[in-house]
Order: C-alpha cells, then sequence, then structure tokens
C-alpha cells in the first residue's frame, strides 16, 4: 500500500513520486493550503494541498487528527525558511494529489503530544498511548536488546530451550499464580516464578549452555520495578565456577550498553560483599552514583545515658549508624522533619540529628536536642569517625539492624536526589557472598536469601549444618544505578547437601520428597557442577530509556494494584466455567 515510510523522506527523494500511510498527526488550513504531519512508526512527514487538485483538496478539508491516510504525491523542498532541523524530514515535503481516508477516527481522550496525561487514563487507552513516538522509542529499544542478548549467547554456545508455563507450586519464595485443571479436579498447576528447577534439569541432560526470554508470574505487592508478569532472560551454564560466569555475564553487558546506547561501562566491574554493601549503604544494592555512606558507630554508645542509643548498641540484633550530609547543615526544620516522616515509613521511630555549625568549636560548635544525653569524648569520637566538617549535618538510626538499614538507606537515596549529590554516568557492582539462610522470628526458622538451590561456600553438609547462621552462599547480584538488574548462583549438584539445605529450611524428607522429588531423583544420576543467572529484561530497558517505572516499557502493563485497565481483568467469569473446574466461591462476587 505504500512506497516508502514516512521518517525516510528526505532530500534523496527530491522530484520522485511516493506513496505513504499513516495516521494525521496535525492538520492546519492556512487559508487556500492545508498542511497535514502524516506520522508512522518511523516519524513524520509534511504533506501539503492546495486547490488546484480540488478532489484530493476536499478530501484534505475532512481530515482530522488520527485519521488514517494513504497518501500518493511528489517529494519537494520546503520554501527557504520553512525548514524544520528538528525532524529528519524537515528539508523536504510531500505535494499531494491522491489522498485516501482508509480510516477516520473520533476525538481521541488525550492528545499524543500532552507529557501530563494521568497514568490510569493512558493505561485504559495503551493503543493510543503507544502511538506516542517516545513509547514506540521504548518498545524499539526493547527489541533491540532483546535481539543484541541473543545474539551474544547464540555466538557463545548456548541454546535457547523454551521451559512450560504451567507447573507445579512452589513452598518458597513469593505467592504462585494458581490454575485449576479441569482434567483433575482439585488440583492446581501453578504459573512459573522462574524456570529454575527445568533449567538446571536441563544441565543434568547435558545441554551444557542455556537460554530464554521469558515470562514469569509472581503474586506481590507491586512498585514501579515489579509487575505480576515480568520477563527476564534466563542463563544456566555447566562446568563454570562463579568468576567465570560473572565475567562471561559481565561482558554480555558491556556489550549490550555499548551496542544499544553507546555506552561504555567499566571493565572489570568492582566487586562488593554483601556484608560490606548492607554496613556502607545499608542495602544490597547500593547506588553508587550518590557520595553518602553509614558509619558504624554501635561502639560509641554502648555506654551512654541514651537509652534511644544505647539500647539497639547493646543489642545482638541491633545497629546504631549514622549518614553524614555533606553541606546539610542548611536543612530547615521543617525538611527534617518530612525526612523524619519519610523514615517513619521503614519502620523508623524517629530521626536524632546534629547540626555541625563549627567544628572547631566542639560542643558548642554543634546543634541538636540531643547532645546532652551525650558525653564531650563520645560527640568527638563521633565527629571525627564521620569525617564531619563546619556546615553538615548528622542523621543517626537506632534501632533493630534491620529497621535501620532498610531506613537509612532510603533516607541516603532520598538526600541524593533532593539535594542533586547524585553524580551522572553508570556505576554497575557485583555484589557478592550472600548470606546463606536469613532467621524469619515470627516463624523462628531459617529462610533461604535466594532460593533453596543456591549452593554453600562450603562443600561440607556437616559443616554447613552446625554453622547454618554465618554460611555464605554461592550467590551474586548484579547491580546498576541501585536498581539489582541481574541475580544468580551456583547451585548445588549433591543430593546429600540438597537435603541438608531442605532440613535447614524446615521441609522435612516427606514434604521434599512430594514437591521436589523429580530434582532429588535427578541429582542421583550424574548431575553436574553448574550454575546461572537471571536478568530483569524489564528494568534493563528501563534504566537505558531512562524511564521511571518499568511500566513504561512494557507493551501492555498491569497497574499497581495487578489490574489491566485496558482488558479490565481481572475479571469474574460464569458458573459454567467454574463448574467444570470444581469451584465453588466462597465469597461473593463484589
Amino acid at each position: 500500500m505504500r512506497t516508502h515510510y514516512n521518517g525516510r523522506v528526505t532530500s534523496s527523494l527530491v522530484g520522485e513520486e511516493i506513496t505513504l500511510c499513516g495516521w494525521v498527526n496535525t492538520r492546519r488550513d492556512h487559508g487556500g493550503v492545508i498542511f497535514i504531519d502524516l506520522r508512522d512508526h518511523t516519524g513524520i512527514v509534511q504533506l501539503v494541498f492546495d486547490p488546484d487538485t480540488p478532489e484530493s483538496f476536499a478530501v484534505a478539508e475532512r481530515v482530522r487528527n488520527e485519521f488514517v491516510l494513504r497518501v500518493t504525491g511528489r517529494v519537494r523542498p520546503r520554501p527557504e525558511g520553512t525548514e524544520n532541523p528538528e525532524l529528519a524530514t524537515g528539508e523536504v515535503e510531500v505535494l499531494g494529489h491522491e489522498i485516501e481516508i482508509l480510516n477516520a477516527a473520533e476525538p481521541i481522550p488525550f492528545q499524543l503530544d500532552d507529557e501530563h496525561v494521568h497514568e490510569d487514563v493512558r493505561l485504559r487507552h495503551r493503543y493510543l498511548d503507544l502511538r506516542r513516538p517516545r513509547m514506540q522509542h521504548h518498545m524499539r529499544l526493547r527489541a533491540q536488546v532483546a535481539r543484541t542478548l541473543r545474539r551474544f549467547l547464540d555466538e557463545r554456545g548456548f541454546l535457547e530451550v523454551e521451559t512450560p508455563m504451567l507447573t507445579r507450586a512452589t513452598p518458597e519464595g513469593a505467592r504462585d499464580y494458581l490454575v485449576p485443571s479441569r482434567t483433575h479436579p482439585g488440583c492446581f498447576f501453578a504459573l512459573p516464578q522462574s524456570p529454575q528447577l527445568f533449567k538446571q534439569l536441563l544441565m543434568m541432560s547435558g545441554m551444557d549452555r542455556y537460554y530464554q526470554i521469558v515470562r514469569c508470574f509472581r503474586d506481590e505487592d507491586l512498585r514501579a520495578d515489579r509487575q505480576p508478569e515480568f520477563t527476564q532472560l534466563d542463563i544456566e551454564t555447566s562446568f563454570m565456577d562463579a568468576v567465570a560466569i560473572t565475567d562471561l555475564m559481565e561482558e554480555m553487558i558491556r556489550e549490550l550498553f555499548r551496542e544499544v546506547a553507546g555506552i561504555e561501562l567499566p571493565d572489570p566491574f568492582p566487586r562488593m560483599t554483601h556484608a560490606e554493601a548492607v554496613r556502607r549503604f545499608g542495602i544490597d544494592r547500593p547506588d553508587l552514583r550518590i557520595p553518602l555512606e553509614l558509619t558504624e558507630i554501635s561502639d560509641l554508645m554502648k555506654a551512654v545515658e541514651f537509652k534511644v542509643f544505647s539500647g539497639p548498641a547493646n543489642s545482638e540484633n541491633g545497629r546504631v549508624a549514622a549518614l553524614r550530609v555533606p553541606e546539610g547543615g542548611r536543612l530547615t526544620r521543617k525538611q527534617i522533619d518530612e525526612y523524619t516522616e519519610f523514615v517513619g515509613i521503614y519502620g523508623a521511630k524517629g530521626l536524632a540529628y546534629i547540626k555541625v555549625n563549627e567544628r572547631d568549636a566542639g560542643r558548642d560548635g554543634l546543634q541538636s536536642p540531643i547532645l546532652k544525653f551525650l558525653p564531650d569524648g563520645v560527640i568527638e569520637s563521633l565527629l571525627e569517625r564521620t569525617g564531619a566538617m563546619s556546615g553538615d549535618l548528622i542523621f543517626f538510626g537506632a534501632d533493630r539492624a534491620s529497621v535501620v538499614n532498610e531506613s537509612l538507606a532510603a533516607l541516603r537515596v532520598r538526600l541524593g536526589h533532593d539535594l542533586g549529590l547524585v553524580e551522572e554516568g553508570w556505576r554497575p557492582l557485583w555484589v557478592i557472598d550472600f548470606p546463606m539462610f536469613e532467621w524469619d522470628e515470627k516463624e523462628s526458622r531459617w529462610f533461604a536469601l535466594h532460593h533453596p538451590f543456591t549452593a554453600p561456600n562450603t562443600d561440607d553438609p556437616d559443616e554447613l549444618r552446625a554453622n547454618p547462621g554465618v554460611a555464605l552462599s554461592r550467590a551474586y547480584d548484579m547491580v546498576l544505578n541501585g536498581s539489582e538488574i541481574g541475580g544468580g548462583s551456583i547451585r548445588i549438584h549433591r543430593r546429600e547437601m540438597q537435603d541438608t539445605v531442605f532440613e535447614l529450611l524446615g521441609i522435612g524428607a516427606a514434604e521434599a520428597e512430594e514437591k521436589f522429588g523429580f530434582l532429588l531423583e535427578a541429582l542421583k544420576y550424574g548431575c553436574p557442577p553448574h550454575g546461572g543467572i537471571a536478568f530483569g529484561l524489564d528494568r534493563i530497558v528501563t534504566l537505558l530509556c531512562g524511564a521511571s517505572s518499568i511500566r513504561e516499557v512494557i507493551a501492555f502493563p498491569k497497574t499497581q494494584t495487578a489490574s489491566c485497565l485496558l482488558t479490565r481483568a481481572p475479571a469474574p467469569v460464569d458458573d459454567r466455567q467454574l463448574r467444570e473446574l470444581h469451584i465453588r466461591l466462597r465469597k461473593p462476587v463484589e
């Protein structure tokens, strides 16, 4: 139906007759001459209609925004002084002599050039939202990312294998999406949270190197970088250790950023242990562009009379940490109150602070309601350890270590953005040496920090059983500008070790056999050492696009309540379908 794409009509085509198709971006009637900007996925070109061709001119008069047109005309240079340097087609225009309205359009709910449309409106009419050049760019960049990753892995001997979408529920990790079975009454499939077990079985099958760009599903609370269904690049290899895997994956991400965005990432990526990351930044995915760090001061506060500090300082699970803000003394009391309210979201009961008005004046140069509780020696040690200078402000966190870490980590990022401290560029990082387990006080049992198939840093099951609280895992996460874009580990490849991990997680032999019997049996038949990683494709594309949410780079995303405003899913189903699935609703549908 067309000879050329709109965005590729350039001065090289001057004098040629061409046929174009697309949507009307704008229409302008200049009293005897009608200008139409015609848009397709490649760009916009200007069409001109004049009364010398009365039939086409009459049709052009009926055209409105978002009409779908087919136009034939001759390419000519724009009159001198009317060129548009912002368009690739800005040196030329097309004098139309044939125009066909392929489809009319009613007035649309929002203008495509309006950047302040509420997200609910955009998602309800996503097919219109995707017509925006910005969204078109996001979708094309996403396709380019997937293509580049596939090529890299194909060239290195990886085999793309599809794994099942209907599998069984797993007892660890996020909540599963369940699918009732019609042919097996009372039984359910689960949509996969990841292809973890299947890719391990592929290694046991001798596939050696596997990858898959795969949809995964987790029924969990949402935020800007989470969706109930998401896409990941899933990878597994045999006979490679953690260093070899991370080196190869680092090379892949460097090549991706170079080819897709012309960005040169560092070589090599720095590495940091999980313990160091939490100690310095309060989080295992620190944004290294923000030059603020936490300072451990628990030892300084153990003997002070201020119970708010001495209590956590003397607690096995407590922490007292300081966050120095350079030139933070200019913050007003109102701003400090707002930050106090902010850390309350993360469980902090308050936010103590000290303003350093004059560093060399000692106590007299400081301003804070907590000074009266701190001895001179503690104050001096505190100032020296944090490196505080005149004009700085020091925030404090004192509580359970988890609360201090989470609240001060969030405050650090908030301050970095509010005060313009975020440095330009890209700061990748490998976080390694994660704890193998974390203790859940409510359930009084261990949980796997990653998943129960991650290998510990010991090959001795008895050693792991004797010291589960201090055991480290062979896991590794790739972090970029504060976003975890990939995570993986070396897997357990011996039956005895897998049994031990299940035992420590409170999964008895009968339960393990019922839920993971197929894996445990496979481990008996010559399982090779193997490991892998999964990258969040949505998150990588979000970073490359500079978008604020992964919803901006997914064609048809869900809302924060896990619903689709376009199709109005999820939705009730009729009684006949429920009967076929042997399901009866206990709660009436609202």
